[in-house]
């Protein structure tokens, strides 16, 4: 591995220094051409190849604890795998993969759940679902919940209850002197701040604590139209958001499918808008509300309906699979005639787009208010959010890359001239990038924070925050 700017060199480690790492893990750990090693390493996004001087399986906090030591104790930065959804690289790292780490525990009473590092949000939602239950889990529930938390984590059901960061209660992390805190709002209560929107810039988080909220089941679903009625659904959506309650949240997509046998026949191989659905209320309600979108016109499917929370993933239908993928997003202040003629323009019926979608979420509703205790996450007062994704190999980087800079440049008008920093792609997370995620005075707050913690920014191949 070559040195990195502002960083000492690596060390070069024995087989001793790797032998005395095994003796102080349960977890693998894996060396480039061991056995095990690429499947180790592999990850949901399949144009990211991951190729670590050393990877560690980590089961406990005591294993990633003796990782993040070994780690400095080489000058090597130091990289995180849950389900490796994010497109940035762990080359030459140490990565502390967590999979293994995947308990669950719910206090009903409390209407709290527990998690350690690795787990994924379907099973919080199943595990949830039997105290009648729920968390704010992403739109895929095949995302690592700890990553998207730190990220903020924007739900399906957003809009009714805020991000999922705001009602994080207590976090377990390993910092870079390889000590294992617990943190909150009343024990080191800066770094609880920090956390929660700052992403994985301050330790290797092994668990979280975090509200659940006292339902099962939400009316929810898509509406699928032609793609030829991409202008009209598009114009008719937006209008229809404009006086919406908080416990209505909703998205709308551009998708271009593939003609995949698993996807439904009206579907296959088609250009169709998707408009996504999540009340949380009573059904009859939500058709009420839903009727406008409904008297557009025809669907080709329909499968708005009272839903269990526990199917939340089919609103969106994320691909559960891992698939290679190219992805950039802005936020918007509105989403306005202009802007939906300016979208029609790059993406619509009768443009040779290479996106796979192009989406579009509402925001605002309880995203827009900050907890009692505050956190990082900056981007509240936004309308909405744009986001293209395209998929393919590395071949195709290039040509991906620049359609998408010309789609982010196309909307700029629009634009707050902020990011959401779960939505960075590999281009936003730039040095000169992230701190489009923040105001001014908050990225500020969150180096000094990385200052304190990881003066030499060992947890730098992320969202990156330079301690100087």
């Amino acid at each position: 591995m070559q040195p990195t700017a502002g960083h000492p060199s690596p060390t070069p480690f024995s087989g001793e220094a790797v032998a005395a790492l095994v003796a102080a893990t349960d977890g693998l750990v894996l060396l480039p051409g061991d056995e095990g090693y690429a499947a180790e390493c592999a990850a949901y996004n399949l144009a990211t190849p991951h190729r670590p001087a050393i990877v560690v399986g980590a089961t406990s906090p005591g294993d990633v604890q003796a990782a993040v030591r070994f780690a400095v104790a080489h000058n090597l930065p130091v990289a995180v795998l849950a389900t490796g959804h994010s497109a940035l690289s762990s080359n030459g790292a140490v990565l502390i993969t967590t999979r293994r780490m995947d308990s669950v525990t719910v206090d009903a009473e409390r209407r709290t759940a527990r998690i350690a590092a690795g787990v994924r949000w379907q099973q919080v939602i199943d595990e949830a679902s039997r105290y009648g239950l729920a968390p704010l889990s992403g739109s895929a529930p095949t995302v690592g919940a700890v990553s998207y938390t730190l990220g903020g984590g924007l739900s399906p059901i957003g809009r009714t209850f805020g991000y999922a960061a705001d009602h994080v209660r207590r976090i377990e992390l390993v910092t870079a002197d390889g000590a294992l805190r617990e943190v909150s709002a009343e024990q080191e209560p800066e770094l609880f701040w920090a956390l929660r929107g700052g992403k994985g810039n301050f330790g290797v988080v092994t668990a979280l604590e975090f509200n659940l909220f006292p339902f099962d089941r939400i009316y929810g679903g898509g509406l699928y139209f032609p793609g030829e009625r991409a202008a009209e659904v598009l114009t008719a959506w937006s209008a229809w958001t404009a006086d919406l309650p908080d416990e209505m949240t909703s998205s709308i997509a551009l998708l271009r499918l593939p003609p995949a046998p698993e996807l439904p026949e009206p579907l296959r191989g088609q250009f169709v808008v998707h408009v996504r659905i999540a009340y949380v209320g009573p059904a009859e309600e939500g058709a009420r509300l839903v009727a406008p979108l409904r008297a557009i016109g025809p669907t080709l499917i329909d499968s708005v309906a009272d839903l269990p929370y526990v199917a939340v993933g089919s609103i969106h239908s994320d691909p559960p699979m891992p698939i290679p993928f190219h992805d950039r997003s802005t936020l918007l202040r509105e989403f306005s005639p202009e802007v939906v003629n300016t979208v029609v323009q790059l993406a619509g019926p009768d443009v040779q787009s290479p996106l796979v979608a192009l989406e579009i979420r509402h925001l605002g509703g309880a995203l827009d208010r900050r907890p009692g205790s505050g956190n990082a996450i900056d981007t509240r007062g936004s309308a909405f959010l744009l986001y293209g994704v395209a998929f393919g190999g590395p071949d195709q980087a290039e040509a991906f890359d620049g359609y998408l800079t010309g789609l982010i440049a196309a909307v700029e008008p629009w634009s707050t001239g902020q990011r959401f920093v779960n939505f960075f792609s590999a281009a936003d997370a730039t040095t000169e990038g992230v701190p489009a995620g923040y105001r001014p005075e908050t990225y500020q707050r969150l180096v000094e924070v990385k200052k304190a913690y990881d003066p030499q920014n060992i947890f730098r191949l992320n969202h990156n925050i330079p301690p100087a």
